[in-house]
């Protein structure tokens, strides 16, 4: 009796311990932007927890190939053409794009996607300084139509081009 008391213990405790380690994830639907509503579905991107910052795993298809910035918009709104979602997520009022890896630039820089020939996009990115989803809910999440050079010269906000695929982070 007793043996069978202490196994079920030792289980709690083993699925209380994994329990806790679960870190927290999110899925956000992705969208091509349009003047207004919601444009055609290109996939989602997962959002995931871990303890070196933010991890975000595209499964996005029918884009153009190539890099493309990434960024966290201070609104949770993809209209307009995804200009309804505002600047760059940016809490601490840097005024500053300096990419993901710079203390000093604003939150919403997050690395580049790269998008393959097929125009499919599934390598994760980690963006080290954002530790916990609960940082950026309710927010938009853009891609943008070009590259990102993490810096405001020669080009403003990394000279990424249009806002071309948004989401919105719940």
């Amino acid at each position: 009796m007793l043996n069978l008391k202490f196994r079920k213990l030792i289980g709690a405790v083993i699925w209380l311990a994994s329990a806790s380690s679960v870190l927290a994830e999110t899925t956000v639907s992705m969208n091509m932007t349009i003047e207004s509503g919601v444009g055609q579905s290109v996939g989602t991107l997962l959002i995931s927890e871990t303890p070196y910052g933010l991890l975000f795993t595209p499964n996005l298809h029918g884009l153009t190939a190539g890099a493309h910035g990434l960024h966290v918009h201070q609104n949770p709104s993809c209209e307009k053409n995804g200009m309804a979602a505002g600047g760059h997520f940016d809490p601490q009022n840097s005024g500053s794009h300096l990419g993901p890896y710079n203390d000093k630039g604003h939150f919403g820089d997050l690395p580049i996607v790269t998008v393959n020939a097929d125009g499919t996009a599934t390598t994760p990115v980690l963006a080290p300084r954002i530790r916990h989803i609960t940082e950026i809910n309710n927010l938009a999440i853009m891609i943008h139509n070009g590259g990102d050079t993490y810096s405001d010269v020669p080009n403003k906000l990394g000279g990424g081009g249009a806002r071309m695929v948004c989401g919105v982070i719940q």
